[in-house]
């Protein structure tokens, strides 16, 4: 018989590893700027703790599966989006320019036009 199966009852995996993969980079950091040792071997410490934080998040902690998943899936529907050719994509970017063009041209006016009645007419302010 099927039962159903609870939200609670269904295995989370654990928000430590967020907190493990940013003392392994922090502890990266601190060994980098606290050893008194090689150059290369320091670089070497802080570049494998950060390859074990940055591996850590992103396949064991949730936050980094998650955001794994996001990217995985935005990937996906990148591949789905029907581009537009070169022809088309140039004629409708001159149709953007002429229509910026167009309607500056007609804000200048409007712009021009309230000045001149408002300081001209109304207020008599006008040069």
């Amino acid at each position: 018989m099927n039962t159903p199966v609870k939200s609670d009852e269904i295995k989370q995996p654990s928000n430590v590893f967020n907190y493990v993969a940013f003392l392994l980079l922090a502890l990266g950091l601190g060994l980098f700027y606290g050893l008194e040792m090689n150059v290369w071997l320091k670089w070497g410490i802080f570049i494998l703790s950060l390859a074990a934080a940055l591996g850590t998040f992103f396949f064991v902690a949730p936050m980094g599966i998650n955001l794994h998943g996001y990217v995985r899936d935005s990937y996906r529907e990148m591949q789905k989006v029907v581009w537009p050719a070169r022809k088309e994509t140039m004629q409708f970017t001159w149709i953007v320019f002429l229509f910026v063009i167009i309607l500056g041209l007609f804000l200048w006016l409007v712009d021009s036009s309230l000045a001149w009645l408002l300081y001209g007419v109304i207020l008599g302010k006008g040069s």
